[in-house]
C-alpha cells in the first residue's frame, strides 16, 4: 500500500482546451539539458480538449507541443493537475496555465522576456528607418538611451525574480535566458551562486541543477583566477599562492617556501617536452639545492598513475603537486598556455624570470647564487 501511495503521488495530469486544433495530436516531451524525451501524446477531441499524464518525483521541465516549432514550456511537480488554455494559432506565445506554480512562473518569465525583445526589435527598426534623416545623431542617442532603459528593466526584473525564488526550478530558466545568442540577461555571479547552492541542497538529483552547479563552480574558479591575474598586474610581479595536494594527498602551499629561491614549474607526465626538461631540472636541483633552491612542480595531468610513475622514472625528488583535474585554477592564475613552462621566484616570492629552459635555465638560476 505504501509503494502504491508513493507511485500515485508521483503522477501528474495535464488537461486543457486548445481551440482550432480539433483532431490534431499534442505531445509531451521531458526537457533534458541537451535533448528532449517523448513522454506521452493525445489526440485533441472535437471540443478541443485533451489529457496527458506523466510521472515525476521532482519539479521537471517539459515541452507541450503541437508541432516542433509550436510549443510551450511547463515546469511540473509531482501530483499536480495542470490546466492549459490556448488557441492553436498563437499557442506558443499566448496561453493560460493553472494548477502548477512552476509553470505559471515559467510563463511569467517567458512573457516578460518576449515583450522585452519585441520592444528592442521595434527600436532597432526605428534606428534603421531614421538613418537617412539629418537629425539621426540626436535620434540615435535617444534610441540608445531607450534601449539601455529597456535592457536594464529586464535585468532588474530577472535578478529580482531569482532573488525572490532561489529554491524554485524556474530560477534555472531565468538564469539561462538570453537577449540574444551571446548575451545572458543575468550576468551577476552572486545570483548564480545563490540559486545553484539553494537548488543543489534540495534537488541534487536534477540534471538541470547538476549542470547549473557545475557551471557555477567553474565560473567561480575563473573569477578567482581573474582576480589573481589582476592582482599580479596591479602589484607588479608578486606571485599569488597555490595550494595543491602532493602524490600522497598532502596539501602543500607555494607560499610555504618563502625565504628560498623557488622554480615554479608546470608540466605533464604525458608531454615529451616536459619529460626532457625534467632531466635539466634534476641537474639544476642537484647543483643548487644546498644553496637554497626549491622546485615547486605543478602537474596538469588527470591520470595519477602516469603522474606518479613519471616522478619515479625521472627521479624527481622535490615537491610535486596536482589535483589530477588539470590544476586549472593554478594554470589560469599564472596564464600558462603550454607545458613545460615555469616562473622563477626570489626569496620574497617575487617573479624574477619566466619561461626558462635549456642553458638559459641553468645560467639564470646560477646568477642568483653567485
Amino acid at each position: 500500500m505504501i509503494l502504491l501511495s508513493c507511485n500515485k503521488s508521483n503522477k501528474f495530469v495535464i488537461k486543457g482546451k486548445i481551440t482550432h486544433a480539433e483532431g490534431r495530436m499534442i505531445y509531451l516531451d521531458e526537457l533534458h539539458v541537451s535533448s528532449a524525451n517523448p513522454i506521452d501524446s493525445a489526440k485533441i477531441n472535437k471540443k478541443g480538449e485533451f489529457e496527458i499524464k506523466g510521472k515525476t518525483s521532482i519539479p521537471t521541465f517539459y515541452l507541450l507541443r503541437i508541432t516542433e516549432k509550436n510549443f510551450i514550456t511547463l515546469l511540473i511537480d509531482s501530483a499536480e493537475v495542470v490546466s492549459v488554455q490556448a488557441d492553436e494559432v498563437n499557442f506558443a506565445s499566448h496561453y493560460r496555465v493553472e494548477g502548477s506554480m512552476g509553470s505559471v512562473m515559467v510563463n511569467e518569465l517567458n512573457n516578460k522576456l518576449n515583450n522585452t525583445k519585441q520592444r528592442l526589435d521595434s527600436i532597432a527598426s526605428l534606428d534603421f528607418i531614421y538613418r537617412s534623416r539629418a537629425d539621426y545623431p540626436q535620434l540615435k542617442t535617444m534610441l540608445n538611451e531607450e534601449t539601455d532603459r529597456i535592457v536594464n528593466e529586464q535585468v532588474i526584473f530577472s535578478t529580482q525574480f531569482v532573488k525572490n525564488n532561489p529554491f524554485s526550478m524556474a530560477s534555472v530558466l531565468a538564469l539561462y535566458q538570453k537577449f540574444d545568442i551571446n548575451n545572458y540577461v543575468i550576468k551577476d555571479l552572486q545570483s548564480l551562486k545563490v540559486v545553484a547552492s539553494a537548488l543543489n541542497s534540495i534537488y541534487p538529483q536534477s540534471e538541470h541543477v547538476k549542470v547549473l552547479y557545475a557551471n557555477t563552480v567553474e565560473l567561480v574558479k575563473n573569477e578567482k583566477a581573474a582576480k589573481m591575474q589582476q592582482f599580479i598586474q596591479q602589484n607588479g610581479t608578486n606571485s599569488p599562492d597555490i595550494d595543491l595536494p602532493d602524490k600522497n594527498g598532502k596539501e602543500v602551499a607555494l607560499s610555504s617556501f618563502r625565504g628560498k629561491m623557488v622554480l615554479l614549474h608546470f608540466w605533464s607526465a604525458k608531454d615529451r617536452g616536459s619529460r626532457i626538461l625534467n632531466q635539466a631540472l634534476v641537474e639544476l636541483y642537484q647543483k643548487f639545492r644546498n644553496k637554497g633552491l626549491e622546485i615547486y612542480q605543478v602537474s596538469v595531468d588527470t591520470d595519477k598513475e602516469a603522474w606518479v610513475k613519471a616522478i619515479a622514472e625521472d627521479g624527481l625528488t622535490w615537491i610535486n603537486v596536482g589535483d589530477m583535474d588539470g590544476s586549472t585554477l593554478a594554470v589560469h592564475t599564472y596564464n600558462v598556455q603550454e607545458v613545460p613552462f615555469n616562473y622563477l621566484l626570489n626569496k620574497d616570492g617575487v617573479i624574477v624570470a619566466k619561461g626558462l629552459s635549456g642553458p638559459n635555465l641553468l645560467s639564470t638560476v646560477g646568477e642568483y647564487f653567485k
